[in-house]
């Protein structure tokens, strides 16, 4: 496989377990208290950050790194999620009827995959910037975080 190739296919799935973590993260409290808040996902955010950090011991122009990073995954999780204050009753509404409303769930595919190709470029790029700040030995721990079940943006 070819170096660019696989480097972006790692950058890709870097970023997608990073923003689904921070998706699930922000999502856990949907169910029984309402969407997290900004100020409890900006602690949430702080936390990973922390945690990241402390994992890979990173400098100070690495935590930078990782910051943007986390603004431009925050970023596309707002985009992806939308203006939509309920995803959940959305998706009701599609199968509310007796027909599945195709055109409704097509246009919330549209919407989605329009949020996620716009903002995957500056993600890449960001987590590309991040992984090259790493010296040999972080970005080891790096893949050998993410080869474990958990991930490495996981809780555990």
């Amino acid at each position: 496989m070819k170096p660019w190739i696989k480097k972006t296919l790692m950058g890709i799935f870097g970023a997608s377990i990073a923003v689904g973590g921070l998706t699930a993260c922000s999502s856990s409290n949907h169910h029984h208290r309402g969407p997290m808040s900004a100020e409890k996902m900006a602690e949430v955010r702080g936390k990973v950050v922390e945690r990241v950090s402390s994992k890979l011991d990173l400098n100070e122009a690495q935590k930078a790194k990782l910051n943007v990073l986390a603004d431009k995954m925050e970023a596309q999780r707002t985009a992806f999620v939308g203006k939509t204050a309920d995803p959940r009753a959305e998706m009701q509404a599609i199968v509310a009827g007796e027909k599945f409303d195709r055109a409704r769930a097509q246009t919330l595919l549209d919407e989605k995959t329009r949020a996620v190709q716009t903002s995957s470029p500056e993600v890449i790029n960001a987590l590309a910037d991040f992984y090259d700040s790493l010296n040999p030995e972080q970005q080891h721990k790096v893949r050998e975080l993410m080869q474990r079940r958990k991930g490495w943006m996981a809780r555990g």
